[in-house]
């Protein structure tokens, strides 16, 4: 949520929840979810927590179906050391924190795939692109032909798929108008 796609909204959302945390959301109808987990050599806690969203949350008119807004608290032990992590996040799911917490746990999981995929294929990590504006246009250009790799049918891999579309302007047709000889 904090990255910036709605920032005011995204600002409140962390106002709110970290207000309600100083008295650990005893004055609102905050429902809780732990979960432990253990396996990949790491122990994770995750502490969820969803609350309604109040009608007076500052963005919230741009964010239709609004209803609830929460937080997802992750701790992991691995080999000794510990990481932690905090997210927030905004739902148009009712009050439902078990249900919440597996949609937020599932969208992150997309995001870490698209992520590896990105980075796979392309090298993003590796980009010395250094201008802001620059950055976003890959990163939606690349975003953009990864969907177009992966809905072609052939069975080489994506950054195979990639390099034969450097090479063959047939392969590249094919990919881009979604047809195939």
């Amino acid at each position: 949520m904090s990255d910036g796609n709605q920032e005011t909204l995204s600002d409140a959302v962390v106002d709110y929840v970290d207000e309600q945390m100083q008295t650990d959301f005893t004055n609102i109808a905050a429902r809780r979810n732990i979960t432990q987990e253990t396996g990949h050599g790491r122990e994770e806690t995750r502490h969820d927590i969803q609350m309604p969203a109040p009608k007076n949350l500052a963005g919230r008119g741009r964010r239709k179906g609004l209803l609830t807004i929460g937080v997802t608290m992750l701790s992991c032990v691995r080999d000794g050391k510990e990481t932690a992590d905090i997210r927030y996040f905004i739902s148009s799911l009712p009050m439902g924190v078990q249900r919440c917490a597996h949609a937020v746990r599932a969208h992150w999981g997309i995001e870490k795939t698209c992520h590896w995929s990105l980075n796979v294929t392309y090298r993003e990590d590796e980009s010395r692109i250094r201008e802001q504006h620059l950055r976003e246009n890959f990163a939606w250009l690349n975003r953009f032909t990864l969907s177009l790799l992966k809905q072609h049918p052939g069975k080489d891999s994506l950054v195979m798929k990639r390099r034969c579309g450097g090479w063959n302007d047939d392969f590249l047709l094919e990919t881009l108008i979604g047809t195939t000889s």
